[in-house]
């Protein structure tokens, strides 16, 4: 069986390269997708890479990971600070593999930044990275 990861994106990260690319880089969602699909070839998994701006369709797809018995590679974006309902959602992944991500390193921002609901259900975290985080977070899924 093959093993299967999803990578979750919340909020506003459909604008990557457009909104404040001094803080969240140039790279584009799409390039990263792109990027993610051929380490998923090489690595021998299958991908599912999605992007929503709803909380709930946010925790709609960590209840399919689940399902699919997928480990998780969530950048929740905003609700990272804020979601109790995505937490909840994460803490029902018994068994799975969940990396937090970011792009920027949130403990260097805002102070409301420094808050993590999602850490609270995750193996790991990656901060800090820009684009390239996503790699690094396949790459210790896969192992």
């Amino acid at each position: 069986m093959t093993r299967a990861i999803h990578i979750l994106n919340g909020p506003n990260l459909n604008l990557l390269g457009q909104r404040e690319p001094e803080i969240y880089g140039s790279d584009t969602l799409a390039q990263i997708e792109t990027r993610c699909n051929s380490a998923a070839k090489e690595l021998g998994v299958a991908l599912t890479f999605r992007q929503t701006n709803s909380e709930g369709t946010l925790v709609d797809h960590i209840h399919q990971a689940r399902a699919e018995g997928a480990d998780i590679v969530i950048n929740a974006a905003a609700y990272t600070h804020t979601s109790v309902a995505v937490l909840d959602a994460l803490k029902t992944c018994d068994g799975l593999q969940i990396i937090e991500l970011h792009l920027s390193n949130p403990h260097r921002r805002e102070t409301f930044r420094h808050h993590s609901y999602v850490a609270l259900g995750a193996t790991g975290v990656i901060a800090g990275f820009g684009a390239k985080g996503y790699l690094m977070a396949l790459y210790a899924i896969a192992g």
